[in-house]
């Protein structure tokens, strides 16, 4: 009985070794660093939806929605991977954000194990961007 044992808890083992590792490392960077890497020619990939991008951005910052909102709420952008890919590059190298660093995090996850080689989060998103006194874009409105 505990050879038994043994091999079902080594099952498990292995089962947990291949499931933790399913999932690539992250590189999360505060405001000051992904700020010096935009500086260098880094693109930065803003994963907010489309209503979120409009009300302020940060300057040159491609939208490509991670979440996305249907009729039974917001999903996960099936699409997201292709849509980057029809923009970017795998060997380009990113800075992902999203409005407090939670959504491009998971995004930036779903990129490096999609084989992108240079994926960088932004800790704290663009409100922390913000509370640091960077410039956000915003729609240009004309007035009549």
């Amino acid at each position: 009985m505990g050879a038994v044992r043994a091999v079902f808890l080594c099952g498990i083992l292995l089962n947990l070794l291949v499931l933790c590792s399913s999932d690539a490392e992250v590189t999360t960077v505060n405001i000051l660093t992904a700020k010096k890497l935009l500086k260098q020619g880094h693109l930065y990939l803003d994963v907010r939806t489309e209503e979120e991008f409009k009300n302020g951005h940060v300057e040159k910052a491609l939208n490509i929605p991670y979440m996305i909102n249907t009729p039974k709420g917001m999903v996960k952008n099936p699409k997201f991977v292709d849509q980057v890919l029809s923009l970017c590059g795998k060997e380009d190298h990113l800075v992902l954000g999203c409005k407090s660093g939670v959504r491009s995090v998971h995004a930036a996850t779903q990129l490096v194990n999609a084989e992108f080689k240079h994926v960088y989060n932004m800790g704290g998103g663009i409100n922390a961007w913000i509370d640091n006194g960077f410039e956000v874009v915003k729609p240009h409105t004309e007035e009549l």
